[in-house]
């Protein structure tokens, strides 16, 4: 397999630097990558040509092996198990800001959760979405991520 997508490569897909430096093999089942390909056709794609250019995915598929050692949450939509998925993504390349993208996919665009991972008040410094093949489990879910006391905490972002 070469594509995800049109823009996202396989290899970019499971890519992981730990999963490198670990000997961990980072392989989807067929029925994962069913969940990872509706999450690139219904939320990467169309964002990414609303932007116009590329977009860097920090994360997308972990195995449950990866998933543990990095300290992820045991449900983590990145293990792409029961219909779900999950990416990060984060503007590096100057097209949209990572705000800009959050309420463009927040407007336009059908999800689980999103994620606006840490930052400030004006941008997120990454962005996470979790998506489900599964339409009508989708909920449209708007979360900020910060830190207090040494631990992260999620707080509803209302409408």
């Amino acid at each position: 397999m070469k594509k995800i997508s049109d823009n996202i490569t396989y290899k970019e897909a499971v890519h992981s630097d730990t999963a490198k430096r670990r000997g961990i093999k980072n392989e989807p089942s067929p029925e994962q990558i069913k969940n990872m390909k509706a999450l690139a056709k219904n939320v990467f794609q169309p964002l990414r040509e609303w932007v116009g250019g590329a977009i860097k995915v920090n994360s997308f598929f972990r195995s449950k092996k990866l998933n543990g050692l990095i300290g992820g949450s045991p449900t983590s939509h990145h293990m792409c198990l029961d219909g779900y998925s999950a990416i990060d993504i984060d503007d590096v390349y100057g097209h949209k800001t990572n705000a800009e993208m959050f309420e463009w996919i927040r407007e336009n665009l059908q999800f689980d959760q999103m994620i606006w991972e840490f930052g400030d008040d004006k941008n997120p410094d990454w962005i996470h979405i979790s998506y489900n093949k599964d339409k009508s489990r989708n909920r449209n879910r708007c979360l900020k991520a910060i830190k207090e006391k040494y631990k992260t905490i999620y707080k509803i972002i209302e409408s």
